[in-house]
């Protein structure tokens, strides 16, 4: 018989990628959505689809009937929630999954979280045993991290789970919150991006879409239980990125530094503007605040214990820009 698994988040960045990747390698995929209508890609692709939400036992039940395997990528990733959204979506609805899973006798469930809930390079590049030294920047983070720990838990009681954490992550896809780094280079291409933030001299880890994928379909097959890894890319600096990307591009566009302290009361105003008014800012203090930080990351236990590799950031930077020329 068909290996058949189940995947939440499959209209999403990666979830979208990974769902056509598992169906391409043989197995049947059943993805839950919200709306199916909007998800009419998936189904041309022969995934089923099955309607609902992290929310919707009854239908997370039947569409886990017979699944070997469950990739849950859904996730509230914004920059803000007005209420209680982060914990609701990332938590109960993570602990709703495998409360499913467990009860229809999946042999293995693969969540993703995110490299930020082990917090910036302090001491070095971070990795999956790095002890986090500040406090949490966003409620998506923590949000995050509180559901690695009720995983850990569900883990301790004899549930197959294994995490994976990537970084910042880009390439062709969806132009959304997920896949934010990609939008800045098209951006910056159109000449639409000005700024940079502070001396530009902040790092960050940047990985090739199709990384992820890989790493994630890697973790399924050979992650030990209860365990993260960390999908990494290439460390790099702001003044780094836009020089590869205004060489790969062909056009360079004057760009200017943008004190972090202005960021930070800018910040402060949106979000003073989203709480009395209900619109999403379009940052938080909580994210100006990381741009005080390194983040590199090291990606060697992935490497060793699930064979990952990672694509140089040029050259994915290359692939990302060759599609948002000719397809976006």
């Amino acid at each position: 018989m068909k290996k058949k698994v189940f995947i939440t988040g499959a209209t999403g960045f990666i979830g979208q990628k990974l769902a056509m990747a598992l169906k391409d390698t043989g197995v049947d995929v059943v993805a839950l959505v919200r709306d199916p209508k909007k998800a009419h890609y998936l189904a041309e692709k022969e995934i089923q689809l099955v309607k609902g939400d992290l929310f919707s036992t009854e239908a997370m039940m039947a569409g886990m009937a017979g699944c070997d395997e469950v990739y849950h990528l859904a996730a509230f990733a914004s920059v803000w929630a007005k209420d209680d959204t982060f914990e609701k979506v990332n938590i109960q609805g993570t602990l709703n999954i495998l409360n499913a899973a467990q009860k229809q006798g999946v042999n293995k469930t693969l969540v993703t979280s995110t490299a930020g809930v082990i917090g910036p390079a302090i001491d070095g590049p971070v990795n999956e045993d790095s002890p986090r030294k500040v406090d949490f920047f966003t409620p998506y983070e923590s949000s995050k991290y509180i559901s690695e720990q009720k995983i850990r838990e569900r883990v301790e009681e004899g549930q197959h789970i294994v995490i994976v954490n990537p970084t910042r992550v880009y390439g062709p896809g969806p132009l959304n919150v997920s896949n934010s780094v990609t939008k800045l280079v098209k951006q910056y291409l159109e000449g639409k991006w000005k700024f940079i933030p502070g001396n530009g001299m902040s790092t960050g880890n940047y990985v090739y879409v199709e990384d992820v994928i890989q790493g994630h379909l890697k973790a399924m097959e050979k992650g030990r239980s209860g365990e993260r890894y960390l999908l990494g890319g290439e460390d790099a600096t702001y003044h780094q990125l836009f020089d590869h990307i205004a060489e790969i591009g062909g056009q360079r566009h004057k760009l200017y530094k943008m004190p972090l302290g202005v960021m930070l009361a800018f910040g402060k105003m949106q979000l003073f503007m989203a709480e009395l008014f209900g619109r999403p800012p379009m940052i938080t203090p909580g994210w100006v605040r990381k741009y005080h930080y390194e983040w590199k990351v090291s990606s060697e236990k992935a490497y060793k214990e699930l064979g990952y590799q990672h694509t140089t950031l040029r050259n994915g930077l290359q692939e990302t820009i060759n599609w948002l020329k000719n397809e976006a």
